[in-house]
């Protein structure tokens, strides 16, 4: 049994999948407490459902593109058995993790976004650095960056770790916070090779704050 905060069908926002059609999964739950979180709401709210009636909301949408979020949705053992289904079920599947928890157990196809938490966060402390080995094809890093503290600490992983011949790197501005275009040209300034993101789905949509 599931506890499932919301399932919609939306615009994917974020990721190298920006853009594309995608039905979310909004698992109930989260062992963190980001700062500028723009999803509180899904910590406690949520209803009881079983991996089949899931399916069966998300197969109702036509959409062959299907993300589990959060929260955090690692937090429910079920969830793996829900990636594991939609898989057999010829979904592809988008996995957004906020890097505090294994990810070596998640089914093999599903590509795992993972975050890494800049101190900025307020999370810093519990990224699991183990999951960077366990990386594999489809996987990508997401940083959050609040501020040029956040964005000079994220770049310092990025180089020390060689993340980016690891899997593709993300660079996102808190929204609302920084600066879009201070972002980018910092990253140009650098050099850095990392890709600059907004959040599609704000732009697209910037009063609603649930089903985006």
């Amino acid at each position: 049994m599931l506890r499932v905060n919301e399932i919609f069908h939306s615009i994917q926002g974020e990721s190298t999948h920006a853009g594309r059609p995608c039905v979310f999964v909004r698992l109930t739950g989260c062992n963190l407490r980001c700062v500028w979180c723009d999803t509180a709401y899904a910590f406690h709210d949520g209803e009881p459902m079983e991996v089949e009636e899931v399916l069966a909301r998300v197969r109702a949408y036509g959409c062959g593109l299907v993300e589990v979020t959060g929260g955090e949705p690692l937090l429910q053992p079920e969830a793996i058995d829900l990636m594991r289904a939609l898989m057999a079920g010829g979904f592809e599947v988008l996995l957004e993790t906020g890097g505090s928890l294994p990810i070596g157990n998640v089914p093999a196809g599903v590509k795992r976004i993972v975050d890494v938490k800049c101190p900025g966060s307020g999370e810093s402390a519990r990224n699991l650095w183990g999951n960077l080995d366990v990386l594999r094809p489809g996987d990508e890093l997401k940083f959050v960056v609040r501020d040029r503290r956040d964005y000079e600490w994220a770049a310092g992983e990025v180089r020390a770790r060689e993340l980016h011949e690891r899997a593709p790197i993300l660079f996102s501005p808190v929204h609302p916070g920084l600066a879009g275009s201070d972002l980018a040209g910092w990253v140009l300034a650098d050099r850095l090779p990392v890709r600059v993101q907004l959040q599609m789905h704000k732009i697209l949509w910037p009063d609603v704050t649930r089903g985006v």
